[in-house]
């Protein structure tokens, strides 16, 4: 039976963070990792009251780099924030020999906790995805799985997660559905888990509905007002978590947009911060969505001025 999490060892806000490069003609698609700036980006967000980070997630393009870059970026991230907050390494990988082997990795290194998508690239049964987070959860490390059926095309149904969260070390779930209904049957289903949510346009309902955590990816752009409003929501105060999140929602729904990653670069240069390119196969944002994502975020940095939010600039 897997251990109940009392201590949420994996919960509160974690940033799933965006990974910046520099212009370097013999790196792959001409952008090296700019490691420097990556290490000061994940300080940076720990120092303004997030909980933690997340190093290696599809907001790291942990996809398009190579498995030493991959394994730099982790190491980085724990060395940034040593020790002052937790890393949860994203260990993705197409079957369970690469997940486990990235997991071992992450152990090596010193991180906190794993986050692991089913098979990536394979549309695996459900004895096929238990069998993979079982090799990932005998490394030692614990684990957050990872709901995404929009990209892995494998829905990690409450009744599925009954059986996965029986594997020891399995901790938590990452619950990307946009389902909110999801929280409370998860609860029911494996309360043995903590419910992370995953997706920024419903961190809100999620939280008030028990979710623990949230695995984030715009408070790379507002990490301070994100941790509020994780605190708010926690703490039940809904009038003023309300009044925070409603301006936010509309930039928060990028998040679960196919160009999320080049929408919270875009916020965070927005805000003062480098967010720079994305590597292949991520383009540039179209004009439209360009235009549509500043606009979005003008409107919760006004908001967030008018609120009196702090470290925001135009």
């Amino acid at each position: 039976m897997a251990t109940t999490s009392t201590d949420s060892v994996l919960g509160g806000v974690v940033v799933a963070t965006a990974l910046p490069y520099r212009e370097d003609p013999s790196a792959p698609a001409g952008l090296a990792v700019d490691l420097d700036r990556y290490a000061e980006h994940c300080a940076w967000l720990v120092d303004s009251g997030c909980d933690g980070v997340g190093p290696n997630g599809s907001l790291g393009e942990y996809s398009s780099l190579t498995d030493e870059e991959r394994r730099a970026v982790a190491r980085t991230a724990i060395e940034a924030v040593a020790g002052r907050g937790k890393v949860i390494v994203g260990v993705h990988g197409v079957g369970s020999h690469l997940a486990a082997r990235w997991a071992e990795a992450a152990a090596e290194d010193g991180a906190d906790g794993v986050l692991c998508l089913p098979p990536t690239m394979y549309r695996a049964n459900e004895g096929e995805v238990v069998a993979h987070f079982e090799a990932v959860a005998a490394v030692g490390l614990p684990v957050m799985v990872y709901n995404n059926p929009f990209d892995t095309k494998v829905d990690l149904t409450p009744a599925l997660l009954k059986e996965i969260a029986q594997i020891d070390n399995i901790r938590a779930v990452k619950e990307f559905s946009g389902d909110v209904r999801r929280v409370l049957e998860i609860k029911e289903q494996a309360p043995e888990l903590d419910v992370i949510s995953g997706a920024d346009d419903v961190v809100l309902e999620s939280l008030l509905m028990g979710a623990t955590g949230w695995f984030a990816g715009f408070p790379n752009v507002f990490p301070a007002e994100s941790a509020r409003l994780f605190e708010l929501a926690r703490a039940g105060k809904l009038e003023e978590a309300r009044a925070l999140y409603e301006p936010l929602v509309a930039a928060f729904r990028w998040d679960s947009r196919t160009e999320f990653v080049q929408a919270i670069k875009l916020g965070m240069e927005m805000v003062g911060r480098f967010g720079g390119p994305c590597r292949p196969p991520r383009g540039p944002l179209v004009p439209a969505f360009r235009e549509q994502v500043t606009a979005d975020m003008r409107r919760a940095i006004d908001a967030l001025a008018a609120l009196g939010g702090e470290g925001q600039q135009a």
